[in-house]
């Protein structure tokens, strides 16, 4: 238990009680998501319920402020934006509350309606495939905007009891084994051309195969391995979680993996030391070494789990100040690396608690501070890259008082 931990998740909360700051700090487009707006900070609430009535009250306002926003917010699929993200808070984060049966009916529209995105996802991409197009898109397969996130969340709702998930699930599951099982030559189901990426994202031109947890195959990887032990599986999934992990301890190095492994580089059967950040959630060993240590579990096979575990301990041999991380959130911080390592490896959560702690500042607006890559810092309430990710981490490390839940909150990060 650390009591710093308790109460800065607490102060942290305090903070985020009023929707509208929230709705103040982001932009009106992420108003709604789970990665940066109300979806998250509802997230929060529901965890913190049994700790203080207030916060189960502030959770159902913050989803009710939610649907509403996402009338005018961004529809981008996933369930990182919204309307996935309202879905996929409201299926995680009733199992909090004191009384979930409360939030019965809307999680049960939730699941029904994302199972229903999953189903039509996979039928647009089995179409793409049929009519000559080439690889998996991220907005298909990844955490963030595909299949791998969502089918995660279709889980916990079938968990909860909510059946309808199932057809979702089983075409998430079926699109992501299919992608693994699939081959371009050398190169695998999931790299993709240098024109099939985002716009924004500027790649070799031989194309990639990216590794990491956010939009590599470390988040499917996670899924299938994760839903093969809850006994949801299909046919062939074994072979591709097995495939999966044996492609990514092929091309780590040294406890360290790449973001991506490019075109040439897969044909060649050779890589370099591909610049890119190695050491978060979303990129490098603490998600990769999570998702290995998933894979071990499903199969059995104790030297994936130990290959993921030495990837996450290997990280307390340098201080904290020397990972490749920026500030003290979630996706790109060093939030998420407690989280990976919460569970396999003490040294480096300490090490990682120690540094997330030492970032706490009363004097911000919401305590904590979300740092990009140059440096700058941004007052950001949200779960991936603010404020509300953050106070989870450290409520779950500082053990405040939640009850057995169906799946729990790092799910959505393809944690557990």
């Amino acid at each position: 238990m650390s009591p710093a931990s308790s109460q800065q998740a607490l102060t942290t909360a305090e903070r985020l009680l009023n929707a509208d700051d929230v709705l103040t700090a982001v932009p009106t487009a992420a108003s709604a998501s789970l990665a940066r707006g109300l979806a998250g900070t509802a997230l929060l609430h529901a965890r913190l319920s049994l700790t203080d009535p207030a916060f189960e009250a502030a959770a159902v306002r913050h989803w009710a402020a939610a649907a509403h926003a996402t009338r005018h917010g961004d529809s981008s699929a996933g369930t990182y934006h919204s309307p996935g993200g309202l879905a996929a808070s409201l299926i995680i984060g009733a199992g909090y509350l004191p009384d979930p049966v409360s939030q019965r009916a809307v999680t049960t529209r939730a699941s029904r309606w994302l199972s229903a995105r999953a189903i039509d996802l996979a039928r647009r991409h089995r179409e793409r495939l049929h009519a000559g197009g080439t690889g998996t898109p991220w907005a298909v397969y990844d955490t963030i905007t595909g299949l791998a996130g969502t089918g995660r969340v279709l889980l916990a709702a079938l968990a909860s009891g909510h059946e309808t998930s199932e057809p979702g699930l089983m075409a998430a599951l079926d699109t992501l084994t299919a992608m693994i099982l699939a081959r371009h030559g050398n190169r695998p189901g999931w790299w993709l051309p240098a024109s099939a990426h985002p716009a924004a994202v500027t790649v070799h031109p031989s194309g990639t195969a990216t590794t990491g947890m956010a939009h590599g195959i470390a988040g499917p990887l996670a899924l299938l391995s994760i839903s093969q032990t809850a006994g949801w599986a299909v046919a062939g999934q074994r072979t591709a979680i097995q495939d999966a992990a044996q492609w990514l301890l092929h091309w780590g190095t040294n406890l360290s993996w790449p973001p991506y492994v490019t075109g040439d580089e897969l044909d060649s059967a050779t890589t370099s030391r591909t610049s890119g950040r190695r050491d978060a959630w979303c990129y490098g060993a603490p998600g990769i070494g999570r998702a290995l240590s998933l894979a071990g579990h499903a199969l059995g096979n104790p030297r994936l789990t130990e290959a993921g575990n030495a990837a996450i301990a290997a990280l307390a041999d340098r201080a904290a100040s020397r990972w490749d991380v920026d500030g003290p959130t979630l996706c790109h911080g060093r939030a998420g690396v407690l989280q990976c390592a919460a569970a396999s490896h003490a040294a480096t959560a300490d090490r990682a608690a120690a540094a997330v702690t030492a970032a706490f500042n009363p004097q911000q607006a919401f305590a904590f501070q979300h740092l990009d890559e140059k440096g700058c810092a941004f007052d950001e309430p949200g779960f991936l890259t603010g404020a509300a990710g953050v106070a989870l981490v450290l409520a779950d490390h500082g053990e405040l008082p939640a009850p057995a839940v169906p799946a729990r909150w790092d799910s959505l990060l393809l944690l557990s």
